[in-house]
Order: C-alpha cells, then structure tokens, then sequence
C-alpha cells in the first residue's frame, strides 16, 4: 500500500455559536490541509492515483467552496443569514457547529465517494493555525 498526500490552503471565516470562549465571535484563519489516500499502484498508470485527479476533486468538492466563505451553523438566527446573505456572497451554513473536527468528518464524507474505487481515504489534517490541528483518519477496525 502507498499513502499518497496533497496539501491545500485556503481562508475561511467561521464562528461556534453559542460557544463559551471567543469563538464564538465571528474569526478567520488560514487553513492549511493534507489529505492522504491509500491505494496500490496501478500497473497501467505506475501511480496510486494522479495528483492533479486529487487536488481537482479536493478543490471542486471542498477548497473552492469554503476559500473566503463565512461558514455558520444552520442554527444561526435566520434574521442574522439574511442580512449577511443580503451583503456577502459566501456565507455557508452547515447543519452542525463548524469546529475544525466536525468540518473534517463533513469533508471525509462528502470526498470518499469521488475516489476511484482502488483508492481509499486515509486521513485529512486541518490545521487553524501554524501550531493547532485536527486529524480525521479511516477507522482501521
């Protein structure tokens, strides 16, 4: 098996609601992710998979999406989305809190059914900053 990583970047503004700390303010950070797949070379392509297969599904399904969104929960007062809606053009609600770990879950869903079918999803590190990070990984059991 061969682990096969490409990394991403991308701005994004997000806030936890209702959160006791201040995220729950309206805050951005530059992202920075790696996601790994796992596979068997290919005899046709020498390769796992292309790297440019990869970074064009990443940024279609994820990247080019959430770079320079504001990202909120669907829980968010609606009166709140509309008048940021009525201003920005990114403004995103998931039907979760965006905490870094329940983004990575939401990504890991929303890429696996895009891979070719020899090649699996190992793992997604999300950093918020240069010393802060999240890791989703397959289950091994």
């Amino acid at each position: 098996m061969i682990l096969l990583t490409k990394h991403f970047d991308f701005e994004m503004a997000h806030a936890l609601m209702d959160y006791p700390g201040k995220c729950r303010n309206i805050h951005g950070h530059s992202y920075k992710m790696e996601v790994t797949v796992v596979g068997e070379t290919q005899p046709d392509t020498g390769m796992v998979m292309d790297f440019k297969a990869l970074k064009d599904l990443v940024n279609e399904v994820v990247v080019n999406k959430l770079d320079h969104a504001l990202v909120l929960s669907d829980a968010t007062d609606t009166a709140l989305i509309a008048t940021l809606r009525a201003h920005y053009e990114k403004v995103i609600l998931f039907p979760f809190q965006p905490s870094a770990e329940n983004m990575l879950e939401h990504f890991a869903a929303q890429l696996k059914p895009h891979l070719p079918a020899h090649v699996r999803l190992y793992s997604i590190r999300l950093h918020e900053t240069e010393t802060s990070y999240a890791e989703w990984r397959e289950d091994q059991q």
